[in-house]
């Protein structure tokens, strides 16, 4: 009898069932088997957390009021992204940073672009009415650093449809086992969207055609205004907030802009200093109305803590600052 063969095969008996326990991925060894993710901002990590729910162990890097266009990664942020499994983007190159992050990382995270099913805008440049001074127009060639294309895609609820179904078709591969649970989680959080698209249309048809122009700090409603029938016009002549305060020339071309119009008020946003919306608005002689929230969400309790409160928010704050 070859005892030594026999030996062997018990062995190996014995650590199929011990490696199987000890050599699963990443996700398997997180906490409770939740798939550790990361997504990127504030507004896209809330359509992650009503898609994952208690499947995901989620973190957001740039949180409530923070501008992504303006930040600066710390440490703890290569921490997030070594240990995730999955990281969600906007993409668009909306996160300018995330490149370099996820390289000094280390992270062999999935990376999921969420408007990879979208037809974006393209870059608006140089359509706005107020001029610019030539001195400053290498300060607006941030557009050229954030790509072709408005990466601001969420401030239209049906684009937002098309992120969470991104995110549930991600989560679903990813993690098989808990495929159910997205899928339905997607499809009442789609349904919220769409009620939320249709409350949109019917508040902002309240306002007159003559005032459908948002004049804003920076340019982030082009989707919005593409879908409810809006212009837009900005201080800043960008899609990115990193731009210098407007000049001399700018905000006098802008206040003539808005003279022009005969709009009742204009915007600043949670992500800016809304100084600037303010001094153009007294030499204008309008309203600033209430903030807007753009870039990011406001914190909980603010009424814009999720992106349905922050979408509401928006157009209830235009309907009463434009409906004349």
């Amino acid at each position: 009898m070859n005892f030594g063969r026999i030996a062997t095969v018990v062995v190996g008996a014995l650590l199929v069932p011990l490696l199987a326990s000890c050599g699963g991925s990443q996700r398997e060894d997180s906490a409770g088997g939740a798939v550790r993710v990361v997504a990127t901002y504030s507004i896209l990590g809330d359509l992650v957390e009503n898609v994952g729910g208690e499947g995901v162990e989620s973190t957001t890097l740039v949180g409530p009021n923070s501008d992504a266009h303006t930040f600066e990664p710390a440490p703890s942020d290569n921490a997030e992204l070594a240990e995730a499994d999955i990281v969600f983007e906007n993409g668009l190159e909306f996160e300018t940073w995330l490149d370099d992050l996820y390289e000094s990382s280390g992270s062999g995270a999935e990376r999921a672009v969420v408007t990879r099913g979208l037809d974006p805008l393209p870059i608006a440049g140089e359509e706005h009415g107020h001029e610019a001074e030539d001195e400053h127009a290498e300060e607006h060639e941030t557009e050229e650093e954030h790509g072709e294309y408005d990466p601001h895609v969420w401030h239209d609820p049906t684009n937002a449809v098309v992120m969470v179904e991104e995110i549930r078709d991600t989560l679903v591969e990813a993690d098989p086992g808990n495929a159910g649970a997205y899928r339905s989680n997607a499809e009442r959080y789609i349904s919220e969207l769409e009620d939320l698209d249709a409350g949109v249309t019917d508040l902002v048809d309240s306002i007159p055609g003559e005032n459908r122009t948002l004049f804003t700090s920076h340019d982030t409603f082009g989707y919005f205004a593409e879908r409810y029938g809006f212009e837009v016009d900005t201080a800043l002549a960008s899609v990115s907030t990193e731009t210098s305060d407007p000049s001399a020339g700018e905000t006098a071309g802008l206040v003539r802009e808005i003279e022009r119009s005969g709009v009742p008020a204009i915007f600043a946003e949670n992500v800016s200093n809304p100084t600037v919306m303010q001094n153009i608005a007294d030499e204008a002689g309008v309203e600033l109305a209430p903030t807007l929230y753009t870039d990011a969400l406001g914190e909980l309790g603010s009424g814009a803590g999720t992106y349905v409160g922050m979408v509401r928010h928006n157009a209830r704050t235009i309907s009463g600052a434009l409906g004349g």
